[in-house]
């Protein structure tokens, strides 16, 4: 099995870089003063480097989903003819899931502004992409579309987050732009599906959607009766986590597509009739009926048997006979 080894290359170059310049980041103070971005997640914020440890290290897991996908496309035969069509396009994925990771950490382990503008620049790119790949796969364009929407979906959620109103249970602008982006990609990848053409494993489609709900459920939770401040077991890290493996499924989901001849299923095909060699008797034997059946006489001649004219002249002559002999017998003559 051929492993292409840039993938990896590139994902885990992204992880290196992006983790530890957030480290020293945090760490040099690079990134502003405690303003409290992100303090209504639960988390009590400790006098550590790290405010809240178990929303910041618990993003971990983006960074592993994104190695992940990295890894699971450095072999071609693993990806469909939907994504591979386009090259270099799951490694592209594979590092935006990746900065997942150290973009919402920089919010949970700083509660900075910069931290937090970070966290919804990583949610925008993510989001913006899945828009936008569904976007190109639903208008059948190619990778100009594809740039144009991602573009446009990053600078839509960029204005709407710059409105800055309070709203209920999405509780922030950019996070109403960031839902809105999902629900058009879904509402997309549902279209898509129901092409003739497409065949892909839903199952993987079907398990992202239900762990990114089951995801915003505990989101929400977490910020009334699911919180305990100072647990290290935290629902917005149960939030993190669940938003690595709905990544990582979707991205499953966009490897198993397959578009054109190859997706659509082939009749399949009908029993052959078996052969048999005819054996040599049976040869010789219609060979017979052929002859025989242009001579008559000739047939009697060679087998001895009466001719077929034979035969129905003496059935005649019986018939005739016997009826003639009944009228006699009964009267009935003149």
């Amino acid at each position: 099995m051929h492993r292409d080894r840039r993938p990896i290359l590139t994902a885990g170059t992204t992880a290196v870089a992006s983790c530890g310049l957030l480290a020293l980041a945090i760490w040099r103070g690079w990134l502003g003063i405690d303003v409290g971005r992100g303090a209504n997640f639960c988390e009590a914020a400790r006098e550590w480097v790290v405010r809240q440890p178990a929303n910041t290290f618990s993003n971990v897991g983006f960074v592993a989903a994104g190695l992940l996908i990295a890894w699971h496309a450095s072999v071609r035969k693993n990806i469909g003819t939907s994504l591979s069509a386009h090259r270099h396009l799951a490694t592209a994925m594979a590092c935006l899931v990746v900065l997942l990771g150290p973009g919402s950490a920089a919010m949970h382990a700083t509660q900075s502004a910069i931290g937090g503008s970070l966290d919804m620049l990583s949610m925008y790119l993510i989001a913006s992409f899945a828009a936008a790949y569904a976007t190109m796969r639903w208008l059948r364009g190619g990778s100009q579309l594809l740039a144009t929407a991602f573009v446009a979906g990053v600078a839509f959620c960029e204005l709407v987050g710059l409105w800055g109103v309070k709203l209920p249970v999405l509780m922030f602008s950019g996070n109403a732009a960031f839902a809105l982006l999902l629900v058009g990609a879904i509402s997309l990848e549902v279209l898509i599906m129901r092409r003739r053409e497409v065949r892909a494993q839903r199952m993987y489609a079907y398990a992202s959607l239900a762990s990114i709900v089951t995801a915003f459920a505990i989101w929400n939770a977490s910020k009334a009766w699911l919180c305990d401040p100072h647990s290290f077991i935290q629902g917005h890290a149960i939030w993190h986590i669940l938003g690595a493996v709905s990544a990582y499924f979707l991205y499953r989901y966009y490897a198993s597509e397959e578009v054109g001849d190859m997706a659509i299923p082939r009749p399949p095909a009908l029993p052959q009739a078996e052969f048999h060699a005819p054996k040599r008797q049976d040869v010789a034997h219609r060979v017979r009926r052929t002859t025989s059946s242009e001579s008559s006489g000739s047939r009697h001649e060679r087998t001895g048997l009466p001719s077929r004219a034979a035969v129905t002249s003496y059935l005649v002559s019986m018939f005739v006979g016997g009826f003639h002999g009944r009228r006699v017998m009964y009267g009935g003559g003149r």
